[in-house]
């Protein structure tokens, strides 16, 4: 360790140590600065995008309990085109579509759905978009499409989803008059602890009368 008898030394050494680093220094500091500033500016505008979201689903929510339909839209379109990484993207899709039932296009749900069910990030909300557009598939008679919606499914990203739909596929198969197949899939869902109130009335309901206990006689 070098040791400086005076203070001229010290001086020297100092402006000598400057000389060698001080444009380095200068850089980093600056760089430091930058960077906490620049985070610091993409988090707050992080959350002025969260709450302008947040404010436009809450009207959104307001249209579509006034039934302002037209409102709807617009509003979901500007969700969509402004914040589409957002989860109220996809919330305001869900809402469009549900929208577009209640006037009666079933068509025009559908496409909502269709595309949220393609771009969607999340496991959940791509569950959410299947499981009403199968449900539309079978309002429609559309059940193959149903089925084969339902047969594109990844168990793995499906958890807690399981049982619902195995009662729709139980629901598609009576439809389409595959009672054998509809109580299989009526079973999946019992055992899969679906709550449905209606799933075992359906089951009960296409029992076959031979598979049905008889009483005991005396």
């Amino acid at each position: 360790m070098e040791i400086y008898e005076t203070e001229e030394q010290q001086v020297e050494a100092l402006k000598r140590w400057w000389k060698e680093n001080g444009t380095s220094t200068i850089v980093g500091l600056i760089a430091a600065i930058v960077l906490v500033g620049g985070w610091n500016f993409w988090r707050s505008y992080q959350q002025d995008q969260q709450n302008q979201a947040s404010a436009l689903y809450e009207q959104l929510l307001t249209d579509m309990e006034q039934s302002k339909y037209k409102d709807v839209e617009k509003i979901s379109e500007r969700l969509m085109d402004q914040y589409g990484s957002s989860a109220y993207s996809a919330y305001a899709q869900l809402m469009l579509a549900k929208s577009k039932v209640q006037q009666g296009d079933l068509d025009g749900s559908k496409a909502v759905l269709q595309q949220l069910l393609q771009n969607a990030g999340s496991d959940e909300i791509k569950n959410v978009a299947r499981i009403r557009l199968v449900r539309l598939m079978l309002a429609t008679g559309d059940y193959e499409t149903g089925l084969q919606l339902i047969a594109e499914v990844d168990p793995s990203s499906a958890e807690g989803f399981s049982g619902t739909y195995d009662e729709l596929t139980g629901d598609l198969y009576v439809a389409l008059g595959r009672l054998g197949e509809a109580r299989t899939a009526y079973q999946n869902a019992l055992r899969s602890g679906q709550q449905s109130p209606l799933l075992q009335f359906k089951l009960d309901d296409i029992t076959a009368p031979e598979l049905v206990t008889p009483p005991a006689t005396e």
